[in-house]
């Protein structure tokens, strides 16, 4: 008689950090630069379609890379950073801290540092953050409040990023209390996706200019 097979623990999404400011910035400033560029693209004369369309393949990616590509993923196992020129997978067993400083940070226990572009740090956003608990703090001076913007308070009203690295934080934690998956290994990847076709693009703006 065959055992039963136990039932295998649920997979969860990832949860995803992204800039929404970053997003929409990057949305309209390649609508500008297609507008512009594919304009004189169509209109120009001699060589200013060419410099237009060399213009077009060196910009346009590099847009994208830094504004739309950014984006932190996260489940119980592992952490994916994507960056505008890498992709970094790491388990959390790797993982020593999360921070937030004038960056966004996460360090490995290896000494290694990635800095999360799709998480930027909002120094408005924090200043706010600190008046709103230093005037919460007055109104309930027995009450647990900072006057600063800890990025460890999960109760107190954060900045954007400050709580985001809050909740990497906690999955961190949770995933230090489970067995060590097997399945995730670091990975470093590079963005030749958007690495080539800005370096044509570069190349061929230079042997534009140099044969002009």
């Amino acid at each position: 008689m065959t055992s039963p097979t136990p039932p295998s623990e649920p997979t969860y999404a990832d949860r995803t950090f992204r800039s929404p400011a970053g997003l929409v910035g990057g949305a309209l400033l390649l609508l500008l630069i297609c507008w512009i560029g594919g304009d004189a693209a169509i209109r120009g004369e001699g060589r200013v379609p060419w410099l237009a369309l060399a213009g077009l393949l060196t910009v346009v990616p590099l847009v994208v890379a830094f504004s739309l590509r950014p984006v932190v993923a996260a489940n119980e196992e592992r952490i994916r950073i994507r960056n505008p020129f890498r992709t970094i997978t790491l388990p959390w067993t790797d993982v020593a801290d999360v921070r937030a400083g004038y960056s966004s940070e996460l360090y490995t226990h290896a000494n290694e540092k990635f800095q999360l572009w799709a998480v930027p740090v909002s120094l408005r956003q924090r200043k706010k953050a600190a008046r709103y608990q230093s005037r919460h703090a007055m109104d309930d001076p027995y009450g647990k409040t900072s006057v600063t913007a800890d990025v460890r308070d999960t109760k107190a009203r954060t900045a954007a990023a400050d709580q985001a690295v809050v909740d990497l934080r906690e999955l961190a934690e949770r995933a230090g209390d489970k067995p060590v998956a097997g399945g995730t290994v670091k990975s470093v990847r590079w963005a030749y996706e958007v690495i080539a076709p800005a370096a044509a693009g570069a190349v061929l703006l230079v042997v534009l200019g140099a044969t002009g």
